[in-house]
């Protein structure tokens, strides 16, 4: 069991130690149950239109199709992430596969808006089960070390290359096929995992001794849901109104109520010593706004391709992916970055990049010429996030024991989904400002005014994320404090 301090001999070179011909396979199942996840959270964005149009969604509810999902994913990951350690992750795991299997049948199947929305929700509690129990699988199969960072990198590297190809992907199969195979894609490769993962996948054996923390996990899964609310509201409907700000007002009141409970309980669902862990709170921030910063910058690329240039939605899509390339690159980049230099100096130097990529961004104008541009930054920037993302992973799950890794997992997971989630309205409300209101709020010469101006203060938040992050994460005394967290003495470079 891992104590908070790691060895202080100089580890293997990574090329030196191989994965077995097993864990190759274990990696390739979680590997591609992460991806088919990650593609989820997008396919249906190019395809929101055409989804409304058919079930008779009105404008107004249109968005519930991609609410919904977020809010079950985001609201219920630290709770099944707990429930996986106490109960067994490979049975949360292959339950959760199941029921995303179902539930896309369901939501292909659709006649009403109703049965599509449960269809959402379902997918969404789905994800928030498999996600941090594959990741946990992950992590317990492979060691602190070399094999780990390489895996979490190319695990990184395929969910944010996910999200761009679901972005792509979802407006093939809706201008080839139809709208429903955005959910039918995902039948036959969630039945596939359930056949393949009994006989590949092992759990470590966790011995419950206590039972589920209710009052924790009530405090905090009504949090999570009210500020997920809260933050989607404020987006649609802007940061002055009512509903967001009870929301938000609720998720914070239960939040701080759940950090109260956790440190009365006697089996807390999250114990206070792990969210002391600076590791654990500096990880997680750098991933939250990696996350809500690579997302959001997505959301603006996409009204300046679409508003100012007038690309259509799928051209968009194939845009974005170099983007996807870009993350891919980072990802193979991510672990081996780790494992040489640590996960504080990977986050810096992955948020610099990043930050200085997307600054470039401001200097877009109207002419079609300028699209060279933005698929150079998104590149760049794409390498970057993901250098941040691996850091902030390795970092976050790294020092704790494999009983506690579904936790770990489950945090880092609840750290992505809500930066997904923060990230779109806190930049739409600042390109609305920038762009200004009235009638001519929607000129193409509008629309780019407010994307350069948020393109900006994504590039500043970026920065200064990854800089605190960086510096709350040193080490004290000279000792090296990274994804393998401080030792008493120098570790040998």
């Amino acid at each position: 069991m891992s104590t908070g301090t790691v060895e202080t001999a100089a580890r293997p070179a990574s090329s030196t130690i191989r994965m077995t011909p097993r864990q190759k396979l274990v990696l390739a199942l979680l590997l591609g149950s992460q991806f088919m996840i990650a593609v989820d959270f997008s396919i249906l964005n190019v395809a929101l239109p055409v989804v409304g149009e058919g079930l008779g969604f009105s404008l107004a509810r249109l968005q519930w199709i991609a609410t919904a999902f977020a809010l079950a994913a985001a609201g219920f990951t630290l709770l099944f992430g707990r429930i996986a350690d106490l109960f067994g992750r490979k049975r949360l795991f292959i339950g959760g596969m199941v029921l995303l299997g179902l539930s896309s049948a369901l939501g292909g199947l659709a006649t009403t808006p109703e049965v599509l929305l449960t269809a959402r929700v379902l997918q969404g509690l789905a994800t928030a089960a498999v996600t941090p129990a594959g990741l946990a699988l992950l992590t317990t199969t492979f060691r602190e070390g070399p094999l780990r960072e390489r895996a979490l990198g190319l695990n990184g590297a395929l969910m944010s290359a996910g999200f761009t190809t679901g972005a792509i992907l979802g407006g093939l199969l809706t201008d080839l096929l139809s709208w429903r195979w955005a959910f039918f894609i995902n039948v036959p490769v969630a039945a596939a995992v359930v056949a393949l993962a009994p006989a590949l996948l092992t759990d470590s054996r966790i011995v419950c001794k206590h039972r589920l923390d209710v009052p924790g996990a009530v405090t905090v899964t009504g949090g999570l849901l009210a500020l997920v609310y809260g933050l989607t509201r404020a987006g649609e409907s802007g940061w002055t109104d009512p509903f967001a700000l009870t929301a938000l007002l609720a998720g914070a009141v239960l939040l701080v109520a759940f950090w109260f409970v956790e440190q009365r309980s006697a089996a807390p669902l999250v114990p206070v010593r792990i969210m002391r862990r600076r590791s654990v709170v500096w990880g997680n921030t750098a991933g939250l706004i990696a996350f809500a910063t690579e997302t959001s910058l997505v959301f603006l690329l996409t009204l300046y391709l679409q508003e100012v240039l007038g690309y259509s939605a799928l051209a968009t899509g194939l845009a974005f992916g170099v983007l996807g390339l870009g993350t891919v690159v980072g990802g193979a980049l991510g672990g081996r970055a780790v494992g040489r230099y640590g996960g504080r100096a990977t986050i810096l130097t992955g948020g610099a990049v990043q930050a200085a990529a997307t600054l470039s961004l401001v200097a877009l104008g109207t002419s079609g010429g300028w699209l060279y541009l933005l698929l150079a930054a998104t590149f760049v920037g794409g390498v970057g996030n993901m250098l941040l993302i691996v850091g902030f992973m390795v970092t976050a799950t790294s020092g704790l024991p494999d009983s506690e890794q579904g936790l770990a997992t489950g945090l880092a997971t609840m750290t992505q989904q809500v930066g997904i989630t923060l990230g779109i309205p806190v930049m739409s409300a600042v390109a609305a400002a920038r762009a200004g209101a009235g009638a001519g709020a929607s000129s193409p010469d509008a629309v780019l005014s407010g994307v350069t101006g948020a393109v900006l203060v994504n590039s500043l938040l970026v920065l200064a994320g990854s800089l605190l992050a960086g510096r709350a994460l040193g080490a004290p005394k000279g000792a090296r404090g990274t994804a393998r967290a401080t030792t008493k003495q120098p570790h040998p470079l």
